[in-house]
């Protein structure tokens, strides 16, 4: 089955790349970068293999969940040229299906989330107009001791007023505000390194569900409240 958790050496490189983020370091460490990324495409696929015991993801192979190690310095003031953390995504399949999973692989910053980075207008309006509706569902989901426990609070970027065409005194004005949807849970180094931590990291996204499904239901639903 091979090595299915994270070795400590994955870390380390990571560590050493911090230390040394320039083109001339990574060009004489390239194959040390290419055996730990062997180990994290292999952690990886154990990962997409359980994840697709409780979802189906349309996201193929761990190749094609990894993030790239370089990064797009075109519009960003930190010119460092590499990435200092293993990341991916999966996609899950089906239009029905909404919401992408994460995970952040980094000494001292590992986390695994998930939910909506970018909802385009009409997704945002329809989430809105859901929430305006009645904000009591996506309320207990949130105040719910599972997601407390696991994700804490939902997470995202919100205006800092009141979104145009909704009311200032709504009850759920303060989710009404909300740009992204985003949750995640952090692990510390020593979990991260765990002989568990495939387990934990699918079990995370399994808990992501209830919020998924209700964020599908809206999304994928007519003016009738009937599926697109």
């Amino acid at each position: 089955m091979g090595q299915l958790s994270l070795p400590a050496s994955c870390f380390d490189f990571m560590r050493q790349l911090k230390q040394n983020n320039n083109r001339d370091w990574f060009a004489q460490n390239k194959e040390a970068y290419q055996q730990q990324l062997e180990l994290v495409e292999t952690f990886t696929t154990g990962l997409l293999n359980m994840m697709n015991t409780h979802d189906v993801i349309e996201t193929p192979t761990a190749k094609k969940a990894l993030h790239r190690i370089y990064r797009d310095i075109r519009f960003s003031k930190d010119k460092t040229p590499f990435k200092t953390n293993w990341s991916g995504n999966f996609k899950r399949a089906g239009k029905h299906r909404r919401g992408g999973y994460y995970f952040h692989l980094e000494p001292g910053n590992t986390f695994v989330g998930g939910g909506f980075w970018a909802p385009n207008t009409p997704d945002l309006k329809r989430i809105r107009d859901d929430i305006a509706f009645d904000a009591s569902p996506l309320k207990q989901i949130i105040n719910s001791k599972e997601f407390k426990t696991t994700f804490g609070v939902l997470e995202g970027e919100q205006l800092k007023t009141t979104p145009k065409g909704y009311a200032a005194d709504h009850e759920g004005i303060e989710l009404l505000r909300y740009k992204q949807f985003l949750i995640r849970k952090r692990f510390t180094d020593a979990e991260a390194l765990g002989p568990d931590f495939l387990k934990k990291a699918s079990d995370t996204f399994k808990s992501m569900r209830p919020f998924f499904d209700y964020m599908s239901d809206v999304l994928t639903a007519n003016v009738n409240g009937e599926e697109d």
